[in-house]
């Protein structure tokens, strides 16, 4: 069978259970990550970071899925249940949560190879013949069928899902060097001077942080990583690069099978990224197709009203410009411009909102200018505030990033914030 054929690439879906792996803090978010791991960030007006895997791996059919949870998992737990709960396990299909606990070792997960050693046990009881490691905070949508196809069609032992960065962003990244058939030669994690891929002078291979493995390869290899007292047992640190020489693994560049170029794929690591991410979503016609029927991305779904604008006096008319509206959001006589508004935001007359992300239950209050600026779930906004105007009084309120984005919290505002915030 070929790869394209659909039998061929359902065989490989169906014997394959995926792993997610969805414990990171996502220190360079900051305040946004303080109450809620990464994964569970909110992302597009309606999602959380954590959808994106999870719809890939239901579009590719692939059902039998992991997520591995620990650092503060309430929200990303609470959100599994709620909207990930439609699996049917008398045929075989599930997601089950997997959180730290001490399993294996009494440690809580040590890195990313140690959270797939803990796990071993049950990975054991359900014999899949690939295991597909996921990285559980990255917006991207990606059919893994083709990479499974690619990892068997090259007798891999592992495959390293792959893609193009410039050679400055890539010292954030694990980083590879292929030979022409894109075996891996070398890979060096965060490297002060990248090297460029095959074919290119000002591109390099960076690592997705998504893996193939076979696995009883991957159940010897993490054994032997376990029993080593000098490892970090990280996949990017120790894992690939103890490999590399003596096993098959390949380099799987992500690439659109019909036009050649790179999809979109977006490390919304950085409170800046967050932000431009959210922002290109407002385009006429963004590179993230939302709206793509063949390729949905699911979530949970709140029982909501739809958006409503209200006011049409002079001066006084509630409208969005060039914006996404979510679901329960009421706009009061004020213009939004340029802007992501999640779910149940309410913006009172006299304001104005523009290139600025506003999470769910967001209140503004009268009078406001918003600018620029990040605003977290359940702030409420005092009349007359002004942000992003001033970048001195900004900073000294609220966290100022470098590209001056202004982050705001609720208890940059002096108020409480809840669980039920995160």
């Amino acid at each position: 069978m070929q790869r394209d054929d659909p039998r061929y690439l359902s065989q490989l879906t169906r014997s394959t259970l995926a792993l997610v792996l969805a414990g990171g803090r996502g220190s360079r978010l900051y305040e946004l990550t303080e109450r809620r791991a990464k994964p569970a960030v909110y992302f597009g007006g309606k999602y959380r970071i954590i959808d994106f895997p999870l719809s890939n791996c239901i579009n590719s059919g692939i059902r039998r899925i992991g997520v591995l949870t620990q650092y503060k998992a309430h929200s990303l737990i609470r959100h599994l249940v709620e909207g990930w709960s439609f699996f049917q396990r008398e045929l075989g299909e599930f997601i089950e949560i997997l959180p730290a606990s001490q399993r294996t070792t009494g440690d809580w997960y040590q890195g990313t190879a140690d959270a797939i050693y803990q796990n071993l046990d049950i990975v054991r009881t359900l014999l899949p013949k690939y295991v597909l490691v996921l990285s559980g905070d990255h917006v991207y949508k990606m059919d893994y069928g083709p990479l499974l196809a690619y990892h068997e069609e090259h007798g891999a032992e592992m495959t390293v899902a792959c893609v193009g960065v410039s050679l400055e962003d890539a010292k954030g990244f694990g980083v590879m060097s292929v030979a022409d058939d894109f075996r891996v030669l070398n890979f060096d994690e965060k490297p002060a001077d990248p090297r460029p891929m095959p074919g290119a002078t000002d591109i390099a291979l960076a690592s997705m942080g998504n893996y193939v493995f076979n696995t009883d390869f991957l159940f010897r290899k993490l054994e032997e990583d376990a029993a080593n007292r000098a490892s970090s047992h990280d996949f990017g640190h120790d894992i690939i690069p103890s490999i590399i020489d003596g096993h098959r693994v390949f380099a799987y560049p992500f690439l659109d099978p019909d036009s050649g170029r790179q999809p979109y794929w977006r490390d919304v690591g950085t409170v800046d990224a967050f932000w431009e991410a959210n922002m290109e979503l407002v385009a006429v016609e963004p590179e993230l197709n939302l709206y793509d029927l063949d390729w949905p991305i699911r979530t949970y779904h709140l029982q909501l009203p739809s958006a409503k604008f209200v006011f049409r006096d002079a001066g006084r008319e509630g409208k969005a410009l060039d914006s996404v509206v979510s679901g329960g959001c009421v706009i009061s006589g004020s213009a939004v411009v340029d802007s992501l508004l999640f779910s149940n935001v309410r913006v009172h007359s006299f304001s104005h909102i523009e290139a600025s992300v506003l999470l769910p239950e967001v209140e503004v209050g009268r009078n406001c200018r918003i600018r620029r600026a990040v605003i977290d779930r359940g702030c409420r906004i005092p009349p007359g505030t002004v942000i992003g105007e001033d970048p001195d009084a900004d900073a000294r309120r609220f966290r100022v990033t470098e590209k001056g984005i202004a982050l705001v919290t609720a208890a940059m505002l002096g108020q409480e914030a809840t669980a039920s915030m995160a």
